[in-house]
């Protein structure tokens, strides 16, 4: 990460300096920050410290103060040159060659750290009522989520992804009375939802348990019957529990499968029903009021959250004796904490920010850090089509993840998901998603790689004389036996071009390369695994820059070889990118 080498360096400096008294008035006791960053200018150089923020420390002038930092910099590999208050950094080529030695010698583990350090992360998402399909919404968690996982995992967490079943409660009943109907209609019987709008909202009256009951008369057909006989207005207790069971673990088992379909793939489902079956969520009742944080109050039982950090107190058990969504979500925050886990990642919906003191001030209670409770809030999606939003309500068709994804595409979609910061409305354009050109950024991505992937073909196939129309696969394993066998100094070459468009370019390029650092240990750092995508369109641009000024096939084979190594170096760090939030990377298109 050069930015960053070049910002500690800096720093350095101004410490020793500092402790040297050779830094005008600034004393050790003075606080101060700097930020690297890359000039807007490429003449002044490849990097840049602003060192101005010191003035008022130092009382000289900022140019004096870079001067001074400058001056005792030893310089190895690149030169320095002052503007203003910014100390601008200029690399040499041997650092240049060596960035791309680099990518060549640790493919796929180029940008691999270790700065979780191996500590233990649970990571909560999606967690949907296992009641109806998933809405656009549970697509952004899930892809959001599955990515922070992929680059949490490739900087050196040990993370662990689980989805919270909401398999308790009512909804469980009323989905199960529900199909219980769905059946029935099935078998002919003269059925039907409530027609009354209050009534109605006891059931689930979507179109989606039609097949799930088909499945129930084909696999349960003398289940099936006996409901049909025992019907009689009411739900037998019994048959109702079955079909209740029935119907929750089908609805699961298509939300796993589409979720594996989207490249999402979860550790652990955890089941809200075994927090109260197992005896948990009384556990935790028990262990909070053994700390002395629950009162009574009109009847029912209050946790004093007020008292760490919370707006108000909450009712944990009401007057009817019904455990509120508060306590069995406690329970399972304290079962995470039991589990051993260091840090808990919860991806939710922005309509539950009021719920995150509360839960730290229950994490505290339980004496356990509350800092080591991360929610990342989600805003919702929009869908928009011919440039207007998609409006869906209540009465509206609901268009649901599923159907998103059978139309767009499981890559487009999860790229689109992914593309914005996660706290910010996304407006997902799906004429714009599905198209094949420049403007849709998917498409742009994975051209780029398919194009790089082409020119490795063509150079197999020029260089090793193959005699059919297209490369063989030996062939194009022979080239890249080739390239990763290539030293630093065998890049020299690229800089004796006389073109100084393709120099510039292809510094550009390999710079960009490098960038790939520190892009995914900001994204895990951060848990902004959206400043993937950002990085991706940026590189797929800076490799159409280079192409278009720096002919790869060329008759002098130094440069040629020397330039396949950076259009391998695309197809290896865009790949590597891709892999991290889980979209596929084309090898034609």
């Amino acid at each position: 990460m050069l930015k960053e080498y070049f910002l500690e360096k800096v720093t350095n400096t101004v410490k020793v300096l500092v402790e040297e008294n050779k830094l005008g008035q600034m004393s050790s006791s003075d606080v101060f920050s700097l930020q690297g960053e890359t000039p807007k200018n490429a003449q002044f150089g490849d990097f840049a410290v602003n060192v101005s923020s010191l003035a008022r420390f130092v009382k000289l002038a900022p140019p004096q103060i870079a001067q001074i930092i400058a001056d005792n910099i030893e310089k190895d590999g690149f030169d320095i040159n002052i503007a203003a208050g910014f100390i601008n950094f200029k690399l040499h080529n041997n650092m240049l060659n060596n960035i791309l030695a680099e990518v060549m010698d640790k493919k796929l583990d180029y940008a691999k750290n270790n700065q979780g350090n191996n500590s233990k992360v649970i990571l909560e998402y999606v967690s949907a009522n296992p009641t109806g399909p998933f809405h656009i919404g549970h697509g952004r968690w899930a892809a959001m989520g599955s990515a922070l996982a992929n680059v949490m995992k490739y900087s050196g967490y040990d993370v662990y992804q689980e989805f919270y079943i909401n398999d308790a409660g009512s909804q469980i009943q009323k989905l199960g009375k529900s199909l219980y109907i769905r059946v029935l209609k099935e078998l002919d019987f003269d059925i039907d939802f409530p027609q009354d709008e209050e009534e109605a909202k006891n059931f689930y009256t979507g179109e989606y348990l039609i097949p799930v009951a088909k499945d129930f008369v084909k696999e349960e057909a003398t289940k099936a019957e006996e409901m049909k006989k025992a019907f009689n207005g009411e739900f037998n207790t019994e048959l109702l529990k079955y079909v209740s069971k029935y119907a929750r673990l089908k609805m699961l088992s298509l939300q796993k499968a589409l979720l594996e379909n989207f490249h999402t793939t979860f550790d652990n489902y955890f089941s809200e029903l075994t927090l109260h079956e197992s005896g948990k969520v009384e556990e935790c009742i028990k262990k909070l009021d053994e700390l002395g944080v629950l009162y009574e109050k009109d009847g029912a039982l209050w946790f004093a959250s007020s008292k760490y950090g919370d707006d108000q107190d909450r009712v944990i058990k009401k007057s009817d004796g019904a455990y509120t969504y508060l306590t069995a979500d406690i329970a399972y925050h304290y079962n995470k904490l039991q589990r051993g886990f260091d840090t808990l990642i919860n991806i939710w919906g922005a309509d539950h920010h009021g719920y995150i003191p509360r839960m730290r001030a229950a994490i505290e209670v339980l004496g356990y850090n509350p800092n080591s409770l991360e929610v990342l809030l989600g805003q919702l999606v929009n869908l928009v089509m011919n440039g207007e939003q998609v409006r869906m309500g209540k009465r509206t068709k609901m268009i649901t993840l599923d159907e998103l994804i059978e139309d767009v595409g499981v890559d487009a979609t999860r790229y689109w998901m992914i593309m914005r910061s996660i706290d910010t409305t996304l407006d997902f354009d799906i004429e714009l998603a599905k198209s094949k050109t420049d403007e849709n950024p998917v498409f742009y991505v994975q051209y780029a790689h398919a194009r790089a992937c082409s020119i490795l073909r063509n150079a197999a196939q020029t260089k090793f004389d193959v005699i059919n129309t297209e490369a063989k696969e030996a062939d194009i394993k022979d080239l890249e036996e080739k390239l990763h066998s290539l030293k630093s100094n065998d890049f020299e070459i690229l800089w004796n071009c006389e073109d100084e468009k393709s120099i510039e370019t292809t510094k550009k390029l390999i710079l960009k390369l490098e960038e790939f650092k520190s892009v995914v240990h900001n994204a895990a750092k951060n848990r902004t695994p959206y400043i993937l995508t950002k990085y991706l369109q940026e590189l797929a641009a800076n490799f159409h820059q280079f192409y278009a000024f720096s002919k790869v096939l060329v008759e002098d084979e130094s440069l040629m070889f020397a330039r396949l190594s950076i259009v391998k170096a695309v197809t290896i760090i865009l790949k590597s990118a891709m892999n991290l939030i889980a979209v596929e990377t084309p090898d034609r298109m």
